[in-house]
Formats: C-alpha cells, sequence, structure tokens
C-alpha cells in the first residue's frame, strides 16, 4: 500500500468521502477511518462493506493505511492464495518507508518472526511439519482426560460457595492449565503465568517483563527437553527432523501455548456468556436439539476468538474484491466481518449448525494447526462446568456485562454466576451433580436365586444410571408384576473375620447371571441338583 491515502482501485473506484451522516470523530487523512477509534467496530465494518463492498481502505495507529477485507470468499481466497499474499511483513510498504515506527502499537502482531506462521516455502514446510508432527502425537483420549481433570479442579475451587466469575476463575485457567500439561511444563502452571500471559495480550507496561518471564518458563522447558526428552509436545519438537535450534523450538512453543490461550479463554467465555443470557440457546443445549461441540462451533460463527488477524501483504499488484491491491499493500484477514458476509449468511441470527466453513481459524497454508485442541478443551469444559453446576446462571443484568475489545478481539472482563452450592468431586471422576456416595465393601458374598428386597434391579440389568445412582433407570420399567420371594434354599457363605464357624445364609442367586429366577426351563444338571438337596 502507498504512502499516500488515495487507494487507487481502477475504473469506477468509489469515492472517499465519509458516508452521510458519518461523525467526523475517528476519520483520517482522505476521510478513512481510522479502527482503533471506532466505539463500536461491528457496525463500522457494516458500513464499510455498503460504503466499498468487500474490500475496505482504513487506517491503524499512526494513521498508517491499510485494507480489511470484508467478504467471506475474499478471505478465503487471499489465505488460500500464497503466490499473491504473504504474512512476511518485511515487504509492507508503510514499513520500508518508516511510516510504522518501531514503537508502534501493533509491532508485535505485525512484526516478522522466525516461526512458521510468518515463514513461507521450504522454510514454512521445515517448521511447520515440526509443529504438525507434536501435534499429531497427542492422543484425542488422553486429551479429554487431561481436560476433564483440569476442568474439575477448577470447578473444585468455587464449588461449595455458590458464586464464582467465571472469565477469571476459569475460562483464563482452563486453557492455559491443559496447554501446560500438553506441552511437559504441568509443573509451572499457576495463577501467575496465566497472569503473565493476560498482561502480555493486553499490552500494558510490564507486558514486556510478562513476556520475559513465559520465555524463561519455555526456556528450561526447552533445554529440560534437549537432555531428557519425554513423550510430550516439546520432546517431540525437539526430537524432530527438521533440527529446530533451541530458540526455534522455544519460540514455537510459545506460538503454540499464547495463541491457544488467547482463543480457548475467549472462546470458552463466549460460549458461557451465550448459555447464561440467550433462554432458547440453552433449552436447545437442555432438550438436546444441540450438543455441546455444535453450540461451540456456533459460538466460532458469532463470536470468532479473534476478530481480525494482522496482516497479508500483497507480493505483487493484484485484485481481490474489485479493488486493485498494489504489490506491499497490507490486508487484514476480517474474520468476524466475513462470518456475517451476507452472500453466504444472509440471517446472521440464523442457527449454523454442522457448518464448519466459519474463518475462526484462518485457512490456507497458515490455518491454526491446533483447532482440535482448542475445540475440545472448549467442548470438554463447558460440558462438564453445566454438568457439576446445572443451575448455574447469570449474577448481574446483561447490559452490564463488560469487554475489553480491540482491533484484534473482544475481551469479556468478568461474567458472574449464581448457582446451588456443589460439594468437591474427584478430580479422576465423571462430573455429576449428585456425588454418588462412596459404596460400602461387603461383609460376606450373598449368593440367591431371588432378589434380595421387593422392587430391587439386578445392577446387571439396570445399565448405567443416571448421576451415577445404580439401579435407578430401570426400576420404573420393570416388565411385569414383582415375583413374590420364595426361599429356594441357602448356601453358607464365610464368615465374617472375627466369628470362626459362624455361619450366614442368604438368598440364592442374588449374584447369578440375570436370567436366573425368571421361571426359565433348568437344564438336566440344575434339576438334579436341586432334587439332590431335597432328599
Amino acid at each position: 500500500m502507498t504512502s499516500d491515502t488515495s487507494f487507487p482501485a481502477g475504473p469506477g473506484d468509489r469515492t472517499l468521502d465519509p458516508p452521510p451522516g458519518c461523525p467526523a470523530h475517528g476519520l483520517g487523512p482522505g476521510g478513512l477511518h481510522r479502527l482503533h477509534e471506532a466505539p463500536d467496530l461491528r457496525e463500522l465494518y457494516e458500513r464499510l462493506r455498503e460504503e466499498y463492498g468487500p474490500v475496505a481502505p482504513v487506517l491503524l495507529h499512526d494513521d498508517v493505511p491499510i485494507w480489511v477485507v470484508l467478504g467471506h470468499a475474499e478471505n478465503l481466497h487471499m489465505v488460500r492464495t500464497p503466490a499473491q499474499f504473504t504474512r512476511d511483513s518485511r515487504i509492507w510498504t508503510p514499513l520500508k518507508d518508516g511510516m510504522v515506527k518501531p514503537d508502534h502499537p501493533l509491532m508485535p502482531h505485525i512484526a516478522w518472526q522466525p516461526i512458521c506462521s510468518h515463514a513461507e516455502g521450504d522454510e514454512h514446510k521445515r517448521l511447520r511439519g515440526a509443529v504438525t508432527a507434536a501435534m499429531q502425537t497427542i492422543d484425542p483420549r488422553s486429551l479429554r482426560r487431561v481436560i476433564g481433570r483440569a476442568t474439575q479442579r477448577l470447578v473444585n475451587r468455587f464449588c461449595e460457595t455458590g458464586r464464582a466469575e467465571l472469565v477469571g476463575q476459569f475460562a483464563e485457567h482452563l486453557p492455559m492449565a491443559v496447554m501446560c500439561d500438553i506441552l511437559g511444563m504441568a509443573d509451572e502452571y499457576d495463577d501467575r503465568i496465566v497472569q503473565a500471559a493476560r498482561d502480555m495480550l493486553k499490552g500494558t507496561e510490564t507486558a514486556i517483563a510478562s513476556n520475559e518471564y513465559i520465555m524463561d518458563c519455555l526456556r528450561r522447558l526447552v533445554a529440560r527437553s534437549r537432555s531428557r526428552p519425554e513423550e510430550d509436545f516439546a520432546g517431540h519438537l525437539v526430537r524432530h527432523p527438521a533440527g529446530l535450534d533451541d530458540d526455534e523450538v522455544a519460540q514455537h512453543l510459545r506460538l503454540v501455548l499464547i495463541a491457544a490461550y488467547e482463543a480457548t479463554a475467549n472462546l470458552l467465555a463466549n460460549t458461557l456468556r451465550r448459555v447464561l443470557t440467550d433462554p432458547g440457546f440453552r433449552a436447545q443445549l437442555n432438550g438436546g436439539q444441540m450438543t455441546v461441540p455444535q453450540a461451540v462451533e456456533q459460538s466460532l460463527w458469532d463470536e470468532p476468538p479473534f476478530s481480525t488477524i494482522f496482516a497479508y501483504f500483497a507480493k505483487q499488484d493484484t485484485e481481490l474484491g474489485g479493488r486493485r491491491i498494489r504489490e506491499g499493500d497490507g490486508l487484514l484477514l476480517g474474520i468476524a466481518p466475513g462470518n456475517v458476509d451476507p452472500r453466504v449468511r444472509p440471517d446472521p441470527t440464523a442457527d449454523m449448525q454442522g457448518n464448519r466453513s466459519h474463518l475462526a481459524f484462518s485457512g490456507g497454508p497458515h490455518e491454526c494447526p491446533g483447532q482440535d485442541i482448542g475445540r475440545a478443551i472448549a467442548d470438554v469444559g463447558v460440558d462438564m462446568l453445566l454438568m457439576r453446576l446445572t443451575d448455574v446462571r447469570l449474577d448481574c443484568a446483561e447490559e452490564d456485562l463488560r469487554w475489553t475489545e480491540s482491533i484484534a478481539s473482544q475481551h469479556l472482563v468478568e461474567l458472574p454466576v449464581r448457582f446451588t452450592p456443589q460439594p468437591q468431586q474427584d478430580v479422576k471422576s465423571l462430573p455429576t451433580h449428585t456425588p454418588m456416595p462412596v459404596p460400602q465393601p461387603r461383609a460376606a458374598w450373598e449368593i440367591s436365586t431371588v432378589r434380595a428386597a421387593s422392587g430391587a434391579v439386578p445392577a446387571s440389568e439396570a445399565g448405567p444410571a443416571p448421576d451415577g445412582v445404580p439401579g435407578e433407570r430401570r426400576r420404573a420399567a420393570w416388565p411385569g408384576p414383582e415375583p413374590a420371594p420364595a426361599a429356594v434354599g441357602a448356601v453358607r457363605t464365610a464368615a465374617p473375620a472375627g466369628k470362626a464357624g459362624a455361619a450366614e445364609t442368604g438368598p440364592v442367586g442374588a449374584h447369578l447371571p440375570p436370567e436366573a429366577g425368571r421361571g426359565r426351563p433348568r437344564g438336566p444338571w440344575q434339576r438334579l441338583a436341586r432334587w439332590w438337596r431335597r432328599h
């Protein structure tokens, strides 16, 4: 993009004057909108779509010009055409011309780094191949078990109080706990690393120190993995044939950790907020018309974790969405506006169940390699939380909820909730809102051909019991009347400890197979045994 603000787009280019009724605030040279000054980016994107179409010119901080891609098809074309568009910011014209200063607020997002998300060609294949191969070693069942135990631990922290703040106490912690375990640094997970990640992403005065704290943790992990490789993500990364050096390994661990953390924390918070504030959405979940994975996918359409991604750059003069894009121009991947493009989603409120064509995880060579991990964390975390706290509800007015918004993302500040206090649960157990009491051991083994008590159902017949209460599911549906108890004999069982020689009798067959005692014809050996006992 040239340093002037004319944004030539060839014949028929529309005027860049501000649209009728647009306030002067937020406008820069040439009447272009400053994204960082917009009070409502969603509303601005729709206004830009009406004014310019699927690709619109805008300004970043310091009035640096850039295009924002608003169309769904145009975004996909950009990310899937590496011959025309690259992530390498070193060709960006405003950067080469000195418009983008080293202290520009967006430099941490845009500055080129020797990592796979900025590389191209053979170097991209080498780095991306190592990351993808390490991802493929993660066992999905083990991953869900890690997520489940982390969820149980977090809910145990506040389940007995009846109140919680689900952003700070849950959504911001669960992804970090899981990712630290996956990477091989489970011992590093604590409140401090969560706070450091949040502080770094906010871009505060202490962001550099927070980033250095996280990098120190990752460098220790790399050193440990070099000397004693484990079967974790870091261990597989250092052993990969691509031969990543220590700095490359640490930088890619940071990329995976922070990208997965921020995206999944936002996804968890957005999904839970939707469940708590949209009665129809929650009714679909409770009624079985929607599964938790479908609810998460709907959230990826409506409130993607990242609104835009910085940035792609034109490698040559080209055309996109009816606009002439010059070599060196920068373009923002518009995830949020692309997801509501009227050409693919005429009704932005419509359910998108079963449709994964959203832009939340980008696409093309730089598509997010860890998207299945993010989905799993959100699926399991939301499901287990709602299983534990079935009556959880918002503890403030919906209009009092607040967000911190940037060009890149929208982050929910707090999500206060109330619920009926619940006891803590074993982190290795499946969640339930009616914890099952610890079973007492039997003093002796009973064998009987009849039910031990009227109305009881053999455990083998009851099937899986709801909420961990054995024998409840099929009791009401037992076919026919209960047969009258009839003793058909007894067997001597082991005497309890301390009562040598004592005998206990129990109804025969209490633990025989389900067909026992149902009036089935007996075999010849059973009839012989019965005759022998009588005589």
